[in-house]
């Protein structure tokens, strides 16, 4: 299976020639899983999406649908064909292990991790990485239609997040399906996006947030343990966090806490430097005699400009 093409975006052609794709992964846009990256449309070493945003990474060649935590990847998400076609490969059989740039020697060129690629006809071919060990449930030559499931998301490959890597290639040229038509430049018209019905874009936002006793570890909020919904009122402290994506230098992440009777705490926290992904936390020690019992509830919001891009309401009961 091809793992590696030049990035080199191509305007697709005459709409009776395009292809029609669907949402890949079988999960809720926003609410269960999300969109950290795009197609680097950006010719030099800096990077930027189609909407002349950040979303992206230099040379990055296709559309990656990210999970909130290992948690929520070890109960399964499938990964759907995005349009009618023909199993042309499959990959099966490497391990669920984030892998970066520092300690992927053992990939041997297998960035991709498992996956499956599938040829369209008139030289469309969509290829998904990253899947789950042993959930590519699709063989080579089999015919597959947008409710065909695939396997499942996984962390399979070069990645350090478990998502659905799609990239969508015309005779084995990159294509952008959110701007179709786009060449290098993501000020020129970009033409319809192939997603039906549309996906809409999102600047950065919320992946989680949650109430816990102390400031969590960061691999305990990529894993999806770090909230608890209930705790006792004399545990050690009161946290709020919040875990964000896409998050840029001078973004404010303001973070709140309500008790029963009165405003705990609040805060508003500067983000110095872009971050793919961050979490950030407040809290108080608990005082003297505990906490007064009762439901405690949080909001977390990512502001951009004195705008709010997005907010996440948590809440806890302590008992």
């Amino acid at each position: 299976m091809r793992l590696a093409l030049p990035l080199m975006l191509v305007a697709a052609p005459a709409a009776s020639q395009q292809i029609v794709l669907q949402q890949p992964v079988d999960c809720d846009l926003g609410q269960t899983c999300f969109i950290q990256q795009y197609v680097d449309h950006d010719s030099s070493p800096d990077a930027r999406d189609h909407t002349c945003g950040p979303l992206s990474y230099d040379g990055h060649k296709g559309t990656d649908f990210a999970l909130p935590s290992l948690d929520a990847m070890a109960r399964g998400v499938d990964v759907l064909a995005a349009a009618p076609g023909v199993v042309r490969g499959v990959r099966d059989g490497m391990p669920d292990i984030a892998s970066n740039d520092a300690n992927a020697e053992g990939l041997d060129g297998r960035d991709c991790g498992n996956g499956v690629v599938l040829d369209h006809a008139n030289g469309w071919e969509t290829q998904y990485c990253h899947m789950k060990l042993n959930s590519i449930s699709v063989a080579s030559g089999d015919q597959v239609t947008p409710e065909t499931v695939l396997g499942e998301i996984g962390l399979s490959g070069r990645t350090m997040f478990p998502h659905l890597h799609l990239s969508v290639r015309r005779s084995g040229d990159v294509v952008d399906p959110f701007a179709p038509k786009a060449v290098q430049d993501c000020t020129q018209d970009q033409g319809q996006q192939l997603f039906t019905p549309a996906i809409d874009y999102s600047p950065g936002g919320l992946i989680a947030s949650g109430f816990s006793d102390g400031v969590p570890d960061y691999s305990a909020i990529k894993a999806g343990t770090a909230a608890s919904a209930n705790m006792s009122a004399d545990a050690p402290a009161l946290v709020i966090w919040g875990y964000a994506f896409g998050a840029q230098a001078g973004d404010i992440l303001r973070m709140r806490i309500d008790g029963p009777d009165e405003e705990v705490m609040s805060e508003d926290q500067m983000i110095e430097a872009a971050k793919a992904q961050l979490f950030h936390a407040i809290g108080r020690r608990t005082p003297a005699g505990g906490w007064p019992a009762g439901d405690y509830s949080g909001r977390i919001e990512l502001i951009r400009d004195g705008q709010s891009i997005d907010t996440e309401d948590t809440m806890v009961r302590l008992r």
